[in-house]
């Protein structure tokens, strides 16, 4: 009763700081960060405290998310030694926490200092809860909803990938991209490798599995080879790059998070250098780039690609886009981890220079036009940061950037990319404030002091009931949809198109599909759930690809 009766009273602290905290002050900015300290504290707080709190919701005593940023450190310090002479000394603070809940906690006086400062530099490690919500509006959060622009895209069966399973989804392709300067088609099949389809017949060209046997690619959704990208002069470098995974542990990460979450998986970034870019069969050196530990099966390194605009010469012409997802910490309840302000590299669309040498590791560089670089309190990989999941990282001809990025559980975005800027996740879901620390389904709308949060708001917001999984496909070269980006639900299939040069807000409209005579849904065409992706040729003709079947469908019109 003696644990329970002293952490519950200290949990207690945040009911009562809407009452009496300052609110204009910053507290704890005097708490060590110190990584050793840190673990001290929590192991103390294992032993002492984890059987009746955490910092996710309330449970036997109530959530500590946030109390050493809501009240003075030293008044929490000298309330854990003695609350019963704070009591007597009639603080205000302490009288209420009697008055509510009856009972005078026991003291601690044989906690060291260096334990409560230890205590205290754990409890810091965990983000502030929202203390005023505004309203709950989970339901029909945006009204107005997309129409049918009475367009369909004809298409036309194009290539299947060998099967790599014997239950959809048969082959799991993500990218299907040709070689700069040439015609050379490439697709992945993410539990296997790459392929090159030739005269529309898929040649193995890359044995990933074989190269590198610690290769997973279950339990499914984003694992395995994830994406893939040929340097812009690969005709002359034979430099290419993948992501995949491996299980946790495998080997030691580059970029990993607090040990008190367990790593599940590394997304490994991988350099190849072929030793004729012209073979039709992979054969070369390889060499791993980065590491990064990740908490669960998703939200990995879901992108890799390189400026397609980009000229030699041009500040960003070789240089590696990366897009890193949450990596599954913040429903693990890790938020700190992703609202890292430029810290960290998670929830973040990094860019690096793979020929360079002044990264963490020594084995690729920061380019110095790179928001962050050169400032030691951020992370100089960090292009934006503050995405749940960009799945896809695609420019416009005129070289705007843009990025998806997958929602939780409600909203779905396409944002236009500015470096430096905090894109609002785990605060945000859309224009939408989210508790990170409390229920995932449950969005509310913005704070009055919303603009102090410096967050970049998307360009298009679609809510879960038109589509619960964003892709990005590709702009369309002519035709009605000339200029107008292609995109759609992974799961069903439903495609959409916008004009994302259109101010303030672009419309989105929904498309349908005319196969072999017949209007029809993806969904019908395929036999059930789609697991849309997108391919674009070297002609800049737009591809419609599900894994369903490993089936891939060529644009050849709309009407």
């Amino acid at each position: 009763m003696k644990k329970l009766s002293y952490l519950f009273e200290i949990g207690l602290l945040l009911f009562a700081l809407s009452c009496t905290s300052d609110k204009s002050k910053e507290f704890g900015t005097e708490i060590s960060a110190d990584i050793e300290q840190i673990k001290t504290g929590k192991k103390i707080f294992e032993q002492q405290c984890s059987t009746c709190h955490n910092f996710n919701e309330n449970a036997i005593g109530p959530n500590l998310s946030g109390l050493t940023r809501q009240i003075e450190t030293e008044w929490i310090k000298k309330f854990i030694k003695n609350p019963a002479e704070i009591i007597a000394a009639e603080d205000e603070r302490a009288v209420r926490l009697l008055s509510v809940y009856k009972s005078e906690m026991p003291g601690f006086p044989n906690f060291s200092d260096s334990d409560l400062n230890s205590i205290l530099s754990y409890l810091h490690t965990f983000e502030t809860l929202p203390i005023e919500i505004l309203g709950d509006t989970t339901s029909n959060l945006i009204p107005e909803k997309i129409q049918d622009s009475g367009i369909m895209v004809e298409l036309e069966f194009f290539a299947q990938l060998p099967a790599s399973d014997t239950m959809p989804a048969l082959a799991k392709m993500t990218k299907m991209e040709p070689i700069p300067g040439t015609t050379r088609l490439m697709i992945n099949d993410q539990r296997i490798g790459m392929y090159e389809l030739v005269d529309q017949k898929p040649e193995l060209y890359l044995n990933l599995l074989e190269q590198r046997p610690a290769m997973v690619s279950k339990p499914g959704w984003a694992t395995g080879l994830g994406s893939f990208t040929f340097h812009p002069k690969f005709q002359e470098n034979g430099l290419f790059y993948t992501a995949h995974t491996e299980p946790g542990g495998t080997q030691a990460s580059d970029f990993g998070y607090t040990d008190s979450l367990k790593v599940f998986m590394q997304w490994v970034l991988t350099e190849w250098k072929a030793d004729s870019p012209n073979s039709k069969v992979f054969q070369g050196t390889s060499r791993e780039i980065l590491r990064f530990n990740n908490s669960s099966q998703a939200h990995g390194m879901q992108e890799l690609t390189f400026n397609p605009n980009s000229k030699e010469g041009d500040p960003d012409f070789g240089l590696l886009y990366i897009g890193y997802g949450d990596g599954g910490t913040v429903e693990n309840r890790f938020a700190n981890v992703s609202n890292h302000g430029g810290s960290g590299v998670y929830s973040s669309i990094l860019r690096i220079d793979p020929s360079g040498n002044n990264g963490v590791n020594g084995k690729y560089g920061i380019p110095e036009i790179n928001p962050f670089a050169g400032d030691p309190e951020k992370a100089g990989e960090v292009l934006a940061y503050g995405f749940r999941n960009p799945n896809r990282i695609f420019w416009d001809e005129n070289g705007t950037l843009y990025a998806t990025d997958i929602g939780q559980h409600s909203i779905e975005e396409i944002n236009l990319i500015e470096p430096g800027k905090f894109y609002g996740w785990p605060i945000r879901e859309g224009r939408f404030m989210i508790n990170p620390f409390g229920s995932f389904r449950t969005l509310y709308p913005l704070p009055k002091d919303d603009a102090e949060k410096g967050v970049t708001y998307p360009l298009i917001q679609l809510e879960h009931d038109e589509t619960v999984a964003v892709f990005a496909g590709y702009f369309m070269p002519e035709g009605q949809l000339k200029g107008k980006l292609l995109f759609g639900d992974i799961p069903t299939g439903r495609l959409f198109f916008a004009d994302l040069s259109q101010k303030p807000t672009p419309e989105v409209k929904s498309l349908k599909v005319h196969f072999e005579g017949k209007d029809m849904t993806m969904e019908e065409l395929v036999g059930g759930r789609v697991d849309l992706k997108f391919g674009i040729d070297s002609e800049k003709q737009v591809y419609i690809m599900s894994k369903n079947q490993g089936n891939i469908y060529k644009i050849i019109g709309t009407q």
